[in-house]
């Protein structure tokens, strides 16, 4: 049987990544600090260790007593846009964090591969739709972090060996995502607003556009990607083809969360203005795999989930270091 880790495997992503791995057959052990997920996220048949990337001596630990076959790591603080004025919390948790992570995996001698999930962030203002052949480009903090584990982990197979496969995913949404993060995740902060009977907050026009991509058309080419040893060494964009812009979706969530749509329209953000990728290398190997829900049934499903969650109070990033051009409506919220 193998023996997986998954970081961030109580969160959003991860926890639908260790549920794929569990029915797979894999023995799965998830680590996660419970800072963005919770532990009933789970899945069961996985063991949960709580703790943090950034303890190397657990990590180190870890390694040497489980003996992992195959390392799936989810774990990053993604608000991209919170990135800019969170710099030092940002490169620590996803730059440093990654680092212990592949120490250990080295250091351990029974890692076959190592899964990464970066982002779609690295590409930065490169014209969509977004190929894995060009030159990256990243425009904030999060995109610059995750474009260096990727080349850490270039230089981790040239020097020690290490197989790797990265993912970069794309406004990724569904069933388990937090509803109370204020600060990233567009879809379920609209749901969360929609049950709280509040405006929907689109920053700037709304004219940005964004392939919003469900769970399904994600987790499962992440997790069959160890089987797969010839996409090892490859980076592979993941996600729904269509983009939408925000006002658009807008639109789309009221309609499934069944009320009428009343949206506000926040001073716009330093953001990249379309971002969507394609996905022909992924459905050249991953083509089983990589078929998603359209948006509207995807939609449909989240919200027949959320609101049996409830409507969650925003969270609060209590942590800004650069206060200068921050949203308003982040510094109130501090």
């Amino acid at each position: 049987m193998p023996k997986s880790l998954v970081t961030g495997g109580a969160g959003f992503i991860g926890s639908h990544v260790a549920e794929e791995l569990v029915n797979m057959g894999h023995s799965v052990v998830v680590v996660d600090d419970l800072s963005g997920g919770a532990e009933w996220n789970v899945p069961k048949g996985a063991r949960f260790v709580k703790g943090s990337v950034l303890d190397h001596e657990m990590l180190e630990k870890l390694f040497a007593a489980e003996r992992f076959d195959f390392v799936y790591h989810l774990a990053a603080y993604a608000a991209e846009g919170l990135s800019h004025f969170i710099r030092r919390f940002n490169y620590s948790n996803n730059v440093i964090g990654s680092v212990n992570l592949v120490d250990a995996a080295v250091n351990a001698g029974t890692v076959k591969c190592f899964v990464f999930t970066s982002s779609i962030a690295v590409y930065g203002g490169n014209e969509p739709p977004m190929r894995e052949e060009m030159t990256p480009h990243p425009e904030d903090p999060y995109g610059i972090a995750k474009l260096a584990v990727e080349q850490d982990l270039a230089a981790a197979r040239a020097m020690f060996g290490l197989p790797y496969v990265i993912f970069r995913p794309h406004n990724v949404y569904g069933e388990r995502q937090n509803l109370g993060d204020r600060y990233r995740n567009v879809i379920g902060i609209f749901m969360n607003q929609a049950m709280r009977g509040e405006e929907m907050t689109i920053f700037g026009d709304g004219k940005q556009s964004r392939a919003f991509s469900h769970i399904s058309g994600v987790a499962p080419a992440i997790a069959r990607s160890v089987e797969r040893t010839q996409t090892w060494g490859q980076v592979f964009n993941v996600g729904a083809d269509k983009a939408t812009t925000v006002n658009e979706l807008a639109e789309l969530v009221a309609k499934a969360m069944g009320v009428a749509p009343k949206i506000k329209h926040l001073p716009a953000r330093n953001e990249v203005v379309h971002a969507f990728s394609s996905h022909e290398k992924l459905k050249r190997d991953f083509g089983d795999l990589s078929e998603g829900l359209a948006l509207e049934e995807g939609l449909r499903r989240m919200a027949e989930w959320a609101k049996k969650a409830g409507p969650n109070e925003p969270s609060t990033f209590g942590a800004i270091e650069i206060m200068k051009n921050l949203p308003p409506s982040w510094s109130k919220a501090r």
